[in-house]
């Protein structure tokens, strides 16, 4: 059973919050102050924390300040909950690096919601770690149009793909390796609850679905499109035999495995650590990295479902359009129809976690 800590100095709402959470199957323990909340995580950590700010004796803001210094601890997603409405108070918060707030007075399943949105983002970012060239894509990407990778291509079939199109499905037996001619591709993987985290991101000249053809494996993800997509595809035992036959490609696919693992372990421990904010930003910088052009390189500007830009960034969806407005408000972005152009991308950059 999961563990709740919760820091909350009014009595009568720390016994009703209790009792919600414990009929929602998680183990609650309450502490009346910061100081003894602060005790109480070191003594025995939960996996989660839910602090009033405006507390007696040390207040929420010193108590996640002293949880984010702390080694064993700062890797526990932590919720302000509020009494205050003011914007200030609030992005001081998320500022300060908190997964999540919410205000007072607040539903039963606001608050269930958003602490089960956050524990399933940590199990699943818990799950990738560790587990090898299994969490690391893009492996085969740009070995160059005139390898045999690539000729290869010329000779099968093209398939056409409708937008939000599933390519393939966890647990399925690959039979085929894929390759993005046209559009883009999401790589991700889906908790217990149907949360999503997207793992991967995909252009044009990306070869994905390689690692359970090498492993004899199922999928242990999902692949769909973010857009139409034109995708050419390979049959298992003709990748089988560039693998095999050919030292130059498999000494290129062993190269770029190294060179993106340190990638994608910077990747986890943003998710596991990094501010809202400094996440959504680092999500926005992805995109651009990812999907501009030269020519808009200077204003580049992107069309993505808020759901599928929060599970890039590894929060809830309310979360992520809070601090996209905050952006719009700073100047660092603008919203047009649904479109996000990033306007100060050396801010974005230099957030600080």
């Amino acid at each position: 059973m999961q563990k709740i800590l919760l820091i909350e100095d009014n009595e009568a709402l720390r016994e009703n919050t209790a009792e919600i959470l414990s009929l929602a199957n998680y183990n609650v323990a309450t502490a009346e102050n910061g100081k003894i909340g602060v005790e109480m995580a070191i003594s025995n950590p939960p996996d989660l924390i839910v602090c009033d700010i405006m507390m007696p004796v040390l207040d929420g803001y010193g108590v996640f300040q002293i949880i984010n210094k702390n080694p064993d601890l700062q890797h526990i997603p932590f919720i302000f909950l509020s009494a205050k409405s003011e914007r200030n108070d609030l992005r001081k918060g998320m500022e300060m690096g908190a997964d999540d707030y919410i205000t007072k007075p607040f539903s039963d399943s606001e608050l269930i919601n958003a602490i089960r949105a956050r524990l399933e983002k940590l199990e699943m970012i818990r799950s990738q770690t560790g587990k090898g060239i299994e969490t690391w894509y893009q492996i085969i990407s740009d070995l160059g149009n005139k390898d045999e990778m690539h000729k290869t291509l010329e000779d099968h079939d093209i398939i056409q793909y409708k937008k939000k199109q599933v390519i393939y499905s966890e647990g399925q037996h690959p039979n085929k390796l894929y390759y993005i001619q046209t559009g883009k591709v999401k790589i991700y993987k889906t908790s217990d609850g149907g949360k999503e985290l997207i793992i991967g991101l995909l252009s044009p000249g990306d070869f994905f679905g390689h690692i359970p053809l090498i492993e004899n494996s199922v999928y242990e993800e999902f692949a769909e499109t973010l857009e139409e997509s034109t995708i050419r595809v390979i049959p298992r035992k003709e990748f089988e035999h560039l693998l095999t036959h050919h030292q130059e490609i498999a000494l290129k696919v062993i190269k770029l495995l190294a060179n993106n693992i340190a990638e994608k372990e910077q990747q986890l421990v943003a998710l596991a650590y990094h501010s809202l904010r400094k996440r959504v930003a680092d999500a926005l910088l992805t995109l651009k990295r990812k999907y501009a052009n030269k020519e808009d390189d200077h204003n580049f500007s992107i069309s993505i479902s808020r759901e599928d830009l929060a599970n890039i960034a590894g929060t809830a969806t309310e979360s992520l359009i809070r601090t996209l407005s905050d952006f719009k408000n700073e100047k660092l972005i603008e919203i047009k129809d649904g479109k996000i152009t990033i306007l100060e991308e050396k801010k974005l950059i230099n957030l600080f976690n």
